[in-house]
């Protein structure tokens, strides 16, 4: 089981909202309207972990180890959410989201495979850790800077620990999985493609709910993604490189092969036998 040995270490790093947080390092005046706003969104799409677990647990019933580590992803990301609205109750009340707006997003997604959708979410993680990266550096309040570094270490381990779980997957089903961790992986390596952010959070889920059926779409304000991407934080083609490098250097450790580009990996996919 891999559940005891992530337990161990993701509690090892876990921080502490009270004492790991410098909210004495308040400053008013370097936190705009504009960045206040931006981080009310991000409070509202941390929350969706709560309908993203219900999907876990619903696809994994078979899987008890990974849906013990469940209860460790689910906490940390629901403490995401949780330290961005305590930010803004503290310096910005006027911005916490409501219970109507964080309750506005859960709902029930479609069953989908759950290789692919851990492929999905390990790349969703990776994307993660390089946005928050970049939001600290876009943001000028201190204690918010720090907030986004932390959950960008946060979002790094959580892709390590999806990691062992896809590692653990091909010792399982071989290529089987293989196959859908590479389908999904060229489809998130993509990005030059799409016109849309790729993560879990921003693709379809639910043909009952289209086309209401991302976690984007029922945000207050749901084109704020593509603006906080390209007009704020500024997440450009340099940014994007270090998601899709980091994807590919991944699947090249996982499959014990160098992919250096989207269509090596893609080539791999094709190279597999076909799975019935």
């Amino acid at each position: 089981m891999l559940y005891p040995e992530l337990f161990k270490s993701l509690e090892s790093a876990r921080w502490n909202m009270a004492s790991d947080v410098p909210w004495d390092k308040f400053d008013a005046s370097l936190l705009t309207d504009e960045q206040a706003m931006t981080i009310k969104m991000n409070a509202i799409t941390e929350w969706s972990a709560l309908p993203a677990t219900e999907m876990f647990l619903r696809d994994n019933h078979g899987d008890s180890d990974f849906c013990a580590f469940m209860s460790i992803w689910f906490y940390e990301e629901q403490k995401h959410a949780l330290v961005l609205m305590d930010y803004l109750q503290r310096f910005r009340p006027d911005l916490v989201p409501t219970e109507e707006e964080l309750h506005e997003i859960r709902f029930e997604f479609d069953p989908a495979p759950p290789l692919e959708t851990l492929m999905l979410h390990f790349c969703g993680e990776v994307r993660l850790t390089q946005w928050y990266r970049r939001a600290a550096q876009w943001h000028t309040e201190p204690v918010i800077q720090h907030i986004y570094d932390l959950l960008s270490r946060d979002e790094a381990r959580h892709g390590g620990a999806y990691l062992k779980f896809m590692k653990r997957s091909i010792e399982r089903f071989g290529d089987s999985a293989r196959a859908s961790f590479a389908k999904i992986g060229v489809l998130m390596a993509s990005s030059s493609r799409t016109k849309q952010p790729l993560h879990p959070t921003n693709l379809h889920v639910s043909k009952e709910h289209y086309p209401r059926d991302t976690i984007q779409s029922r945000l207050p304000d749901p084109g704020w993604l593509e603006r906080w991407l390209d007009f704020q934080i500024d997440f450009d083609k340099d940014c994007e490189a270090r998601v899709v490098g980091g994807i590919l250097r991944n699947l090249s450790s996982l499959f014990g092969q160098a992919f250096e580009t989207v269509q090596d990996l893609n080539r791999f996919r094709k190279a597999l036998p076909a799975i019935p």
